[in-house]
């Protein structure tokens, strides 16, 4: 991808007040990234504000992706829409959908109406074939991906004389062992559904539900009841009666668990190593590779991302969207993508990215931050690793949220639960088959 520099204009940074800004198309750009993310995301569109003389970026912090894509949805029917709105990757397939109805002004397109010299291929294939349609075209711009990663207390772990764990039945282990050496909660994890179903899946090689996991077709049905998530389920579930798993809670927080050294194993995105080296002063971290489970496969295949896309809403006039095209080359530029991976924990989105974050030595100054890259190129993905494009699957994880609290409390079994959560899931499949068919 030929990326060019927005940044050489300087007569930008003597223009104020509302009469320069005048001057400048206004892009409404609403984002789901708070504290030290959100800063970042306002470093971007302040320099390319600086540097460009005819575009101004508002970037919006609007919530949550829940609470952002829910504004965006509800704006766009006011006829209030934003120019770009970030959306989480389970929200792919009802953008997809709003996309069919007019709502959406496909990237790919957007590039080529702008004149922009755009090369997909420039893109981490893992990251980039999640938000394509049927014929490879892309459809949101890739912003920030992650992976869940096993982060770990090499400390605590050093101080029970334990390794860091590969398995299932090794982290089983060392929990025991950390539980044993005065370790309060041993093993947690966040994200529940994306981290030990999702993700569980596509390491093991396993669809989630039929139709290569709702990419090939609406007529998807869930499959994620089958016995070796069933049996994942049940063995955390056991281990929780045993003290040696504590729930904390969904998304990320139980965070604050493994910060304060309660926890010494933690599933959860890669995302977090930017905070977790600002915070974490008292032990020495690390993350490494989800564990195997070595009744299910000898090995893994690849792990799926999370994080956010950037996609474009229609209803605005076309200066205004060359300056999103503008936009979008900047944010993909090698510079700004090494510094967001390398400041967050985030994967670069581009192969340059990554070189580049190579060349300036990160991975030797911050060892084991290529990880999530790793894993997601692990192997080449298969439709069962690909990733999930479920309709209403932000509502559906809510669902996957409640059935799997419930195991946690022992209110219910894992076969039980999950029995259920397919079938309250598949309803939720079958109302979007049928608003969207």
């Amino acid at each position: 991808m030929k990326l060019k520099s927005i940044l050489s204009a300087t007569t930008a940074f003597a223009m104020v007040g509302t009469t320069a800004f005048a001057e400048k198309a206004e892009v409404q750009f609403w984002h789901a990234m708070g504290g030290q993310l959100g800063e970042i995301v306002d470093k971007f569109a302040s320099e390319y504000n600086a540097g460009s003389d005819s575009c101004h970026i508002n970037a919006v912090y609007k919530g949550n992706y829940t609470e952002n894509m829910t504004a965006a949805i509800a704006a766009f029917r006011a006829g209030e829409q934003p120019h770009v709105v970030q959306v989480f990757e389970v929200g792919t397939a009802t953008m997809m959908a709003a996309g069919d109805k007019g709502a959406i002004y496909p990237v790919y397109k957007l590039m080529e109406d702008a004149g922009v010299d755009f090369d997909p291929s420039a893109y981490l294939p893992a990251v980039i074939s999640y938000y394509t349609d049927t014929d490879n075209n892309l459809l949101s711009l890739p912003f920030n991906s992650s992976t869940p990663v096993l982060w770990y207390n090499k400390t605590a772990l050093d101080a029970a004389g334990v390794d860091v764990p590969t398995t299932w039945d090794e982290v089983e282990e060392a929990a025991r062992a950390l539980k044993a050496n005065g370790v309060e909660k041993p093993f947690s994890f966040g994200w529940q559904s994306w981290s030990n179903i999702e993700n569980y899946s596509a390491w093991h090689n396993l669809p989630m539900g039929t139709e290569e996991n709702g990419f090939a077709s609406l007529k998807t049905e869930f499959s994620f009841n089958n016995d070796a998530v069933v049996n994942h389920i049940q063995r955390i579930a056991d281990m929780g009666k045993e003290g040696l798993f504590a729930y904390g809670g969904r998304r990320g927080d139980s965070r604050g668990q493994f910060v304060n050294g309660e926890t010494a194993l933690w599933i959860n995105s890669s995302a977090y190593y930017g905070g977790f080296k600002k915070d974490i002063t008292d032990f020495e971290f690390g993350q490494t590779m989800l564990p195997v489970d070595t009744a299910v496969a000898d090995k893994p295949q690849n792990s799926i991302i999370g994080g956010a896309t950037l996609w474009v809403l229609n209803g605005h006039e076309q200066a205004e969207y060359s300056c999103v095209a503008d936009f979008f080359q900047f944010v993909s530029a090698p510079e700004q993508q090494a510094y967001w991976h390398q400041n967050t924990g985030y994967v670069p989105i581009t192969t340059a990215a990554y070189d580049l974050s190579k060349e300036q030595g990160f991975y030797e100054s911050d060892p084991l931050t290529d990880t999530a890259i790793k894993q997601l190129s692990l192997n080449a993905p298969t439709p069962a690793s690909k990733g999930v494009r479920f309709g209403n699957f932000v509502q559906v994880r809510d669902i996957i949220n409640e059935e799997l609290e419930a195991v946690w409390a022992g209110d219910k079994d894992a076969k039980t639960a999950l029995d259920e959560a397919v079938e309250r899931g598949n309803a939720l499949l079958r109302k979007f088959e049928k608003a969207n068919d």
